[in-house]
C-alpha cells in the first residue's frame, strides 16, 4: 500500500473532491485518479463513488479514511522519533527519556514541537532512568523524561502523565488460566524477565513489592525484547500498559489479574537548575503536560 495514496484519500475526504484533494497534496489530477483505483483494487473493496457531480466516499470509504488519518498520524511520529535520534551540529535542545517514555509518549511531543519551532534542532537521547538523571545533572540534556520513583533530591521534577504496570504471561503459562487475583508476595518470589539494573520499571517494581524479590529470569534492556522473550515462553514480565497493548489485544499476551492495588507510577520531565525550564525546553514541557499527548 502506497503512502500518497492513503494521503490522497484523506485529502479527498478533507477537501471534498478529487480534484481539490490531488492539488493539496501536489499530485497531478491523472495521478490521482490511478492511485484511487489501485488502492480499491488492493483492498477490495470501493472507497468512492464516482458521477458527474464528482466524488462521494462510500460507507467503507469513509471508515477507511479514519483508519487512514492514524496511518499518517503513526508516520508523523515515526519521522519525528527517528530525526529527533540523529545528531546533528550544535543542537540546541538535547532531550533524555527512558524507554517506555521514548518509544510510546515523546514522538508525539517532538512531532508538535517541531510543527510550532520548526527551526529548533531536537536531538532523543534514550537511556534507562539513573542514566537520564545523570545526563540532565550533568548538563548534557536540558530536559529529561523518567519512570523511575527514585529520584535525588538536587534534580527539579514535575509529573506528565500516570502510567500502569501490567503482570504479562505468554497464553501457555499456568497463570494464564488463573481466576483470583495474583498476590503481590507471589510476584516478589517470582523470577521474572526483567529490565536492567537502573531503569525505571525496575526500580518501582522493587520499591511497590520490594527491594527482596527473586533473581530475573532474564535482564533485557527494551520492552520489545521482553515481550518477545515473554511470547516465547520464557516466563512472567511486569511491563508498561503502553507497551503490551497491541500484544494484548492480538492475544499473544494475557494479563494476570492483581489485586485491587494497582501498580501505577507517576512518569516525570526532570530538569536542573531553576524552578522552570526556559525557552525551547520549557516549551517541549508544556507539550508534554497537555493531557490528550500525555495519555
Amino acid at each position: 500500500m502506497q503512502l500518497p495514496a492513503v494521503r490522497l484519500l484523506v485529502a479527498v475526504a478533507d477537501t471534498g473532491s478529487m480534484s481539490a484533494g490531488a492539488r493539496l497534496i501536489g499530485m497531478a489530477q491523472s495521478n490521482a485518479s490511478r492511485a484511487l483505483a489501485t488502492l480499491e483494487r488492493r483492498l477490495g473493496y470501493p472507497l468512492l463513488t464516482r458521477s458527474t457531480r464528482g466524488a462521494q466516499l462510500t460507507a467503507e470509504g469513509a471508515l477507511t479514511v479514519e483508519w487512514a488519518r492514524g496511518v499518517l498520524d503513526a508516520v508523523e511520529r515515526f519521522s519525528a522519533g527517528a530525526s529527533a535520534l540523529t545528531e546533528g551540529a550544535a543542537p540546541e535542545l538535547v532531550i533524555g527519556a527512558s524507554m517506555t517514555v521514548a518509544e510510546y509518549l515523546v514522538p508525539d511531543w517532538i512531532s508538535t514541537f517541531r510543527q510550532e519551532s520548526s527551526d529548533v534542532r531536537t536531538t532523543l537521547r534514550i537511556n534507562n532512568s539513573r542514566q537520564v538523571i545523570d545526563g540532565v545533572r550533568s548538563g548534557d540534556v536540558s530536559l529529561g523524561f523518567i519512570e523511575t520513583p527514585d529520584l535525588p533530591g538536587d534534580i527539579r521534577s514535575i509529573r506528565v502523565t500516570t502510567d500502569r504496570l501490567l503482570v504479562v504471561v505468554s497464553p501457555n503459562h499456568p497463570w494464564a488460566a488463573r481466576t483470583t487475583p495474583l498476590t503481590l508476595g507471589e510476584l516478589a518470589a517470582t523470577p521474572l524477565v526483567e529490565r536492567e539494573d537502573g531503569s525505571g520499571t525496575r526500580a518501582f517494581l522493587d520499591a511497590a513489592i520490594g527491594t527482596v524479590r527473586a533473581r530475573p529470569i532474564a535482564e533485557l534492556n527494551s520492552n520489545a525484547a521482553i515481550c518477545s522473550s515473554v511470547i516465547a515462553g520464557l516466563g512472567p514480565a511486569v511491563l508498561s500498559n503502553l507497551a503490551v497493548q497491541g500484544a494484548l489485544r492480538a492475544g499473544r499476551l494475557l494479563q494476570v489479574p492483581l489485586p485491587t492495588t494497582k501498580l501505577e507510577r507517576e512518569l516525570r520531565g526532570i530538569w536542573f537548575g531553576g524552578q522552570r525550564p526556559v525557552g525551547a525546553a520549557g516549551r517541549l514541557l508544556d507539550i508534554a503536560l497537555q493531557p490528550a499527548l500525555a495519555q
